[in-house]
């Protein structure tokens, strides 16, 4: 397990116990794994925070710091890194991880532990039932799902398949896209949850299009969403058309001749209050965003970093009370952000995107 201090600037394998004194946060990111690509993003904007943070005198007087831990994608291993930042490193808040499947496990870890976490990457509906202390700055699958299901049924197609992990994010955004679906008169002719890990999904895909849906419905990341959109272009399943839940996360690892064409949603990344922030990434990473997953990782080290300015402490209840009042309306780069009594965002803006020329472009 790597740790990584984060204070504006990175050092490896530096311990965070000589930082006891001072203001010290945690996280835990899949900075290599399947989902490596985004836990690159959520940390590149975790490191915008902090310089805007620090720049402008950090927290209580002192620079915050940030230690984080690569979870590798691995329940087993994010377990052992919130138990670290815990008991070694004594923070008060974490936030974290990508995968629900992850963050709902290290969340209920760290509110036993009497510790906040923010969710700043997972989407499962389950999250709203963890309890006081669990905070999400991004929106949840029962807005997306549905979102996508309306999509979908506007742009004409009326029998559709659906494929998606086999996890706690792909079972909840599929039953949230099902539900808005059928409820339009939609048909789903096949839904197929796969296991991740494989190093083929021709059977998962021929299965799903032995419905002759008029459409594909996916939702896939990393090494998963590579294969299944090769497999899927040589097994000319293109003729029709894909459509991505998250489309940025399903094409980010793809070689762009298998996506060409797709469409799908996507989170609305950039706000109005978001232009800094994006010129910023884009001067001190020389590009455009990798994913639409960096923002939120700002917002909840920036909302973070105001709750214990107000709290004026960091001890963990306290800056929980602030994080509710500061949330009820808080204005981040990733748009409004209003949180509800679950400690969730109400509402949450999507995009519909394209792949042209190997980009996903907003079309609306």
């Amino acid at each position: 397990m790597k740790s990584i201090l984060l204070s504006g600037i990175f050092v490896l394998g530096l311990s965070a116990a000589a930082y006891a004194q001072e203001a010290v946060i945690g996280a835990i990111l899949p900075l290599s794994g399947s989902s490596a690509t985004q836990g690159e993003d959520q940390r590149r904007g975790m490191e915008l925070a902090l310089e805007k943070i620090n720049a402008d005198g950090g927290v209580l007087g002192h620079p915050l710091k940030i230690v984080t831990e690569d979870s590798g994608g691995r329940t087993a291993t994010a377990l052992d890194a919130a138990k670290k930042l815990v008991t070694v490193d004594k923070v008060p808040v974490v936030l974290g991880e990508f995968s629900s499947g992850i963050t709902i496990p290290i969340a209920q870890y760290l509110l036993q532990q009497d510790r906040v976490h923010i969710n700043i990457g997972s989407s499962s509906t389950q999250i709203r039932t963890l309890g006081k202390g669990a905070f999400s700055v991004i929106g949840l699958d029962d807005v997306s799902g549905a979102f996508a299901a309306q999509d979908v049924f506007a742009d004409g197609a009326k029998k559709v398949a659906v494929i998606a992990p086999n996890n706690a994010y792909g079972q909840g955004i599929t039953n949230a896209f099902a539900a808005k679906f059928k409820s339009l008169g939609g048909v789903i002719t096949s839904t197929v949850l796969y296991t991740e890990g494989q190093t083929t999904y021709r059977r998962e895909l021929q299965q799903l299009a032995a419905g002759e849906p008029d459409l594909y419905v996916y939702t896939a990341y990393g090494k998963e969403s590579a294969t299944i959109n090769r497999e899927s272009f040589e097994l000319g399943l293109n003729d029709k058309k894909w459509y991505g839940l998250y489309l940025t996360m399903c094409t980010a690892d793809s070689d762009a001749q298998y996506v060409e064409g797709q469409i799908g949603m996507d989170l609305n990344y950039i706000g109005g209050n978001g232009a800094d922030y994006q010129k910023a990434y884009e001067a001190k990473f020389k590009g455009s965003f990798t994913s639409t997953f960096n923002g939120f990782a700002y917002d909840g080290v920036m909302l973070v970093a105001a709750a214990i300015n107000k709290a004026n402490s960091l001890d963990p209840k306290k800056i929980e009370t602030a994080i509710a009042d500061i949330g009820k309306s808080y204005e981040g780069v990733t748009g409004p952000i209003v949180l509800d009594a679950d400690g969730q965002r109400s509402a949450q803006p999507y995009l519909r995107l394209k792949v042209e020329s190997g980009k996903a472009v907003a079309t609306q």
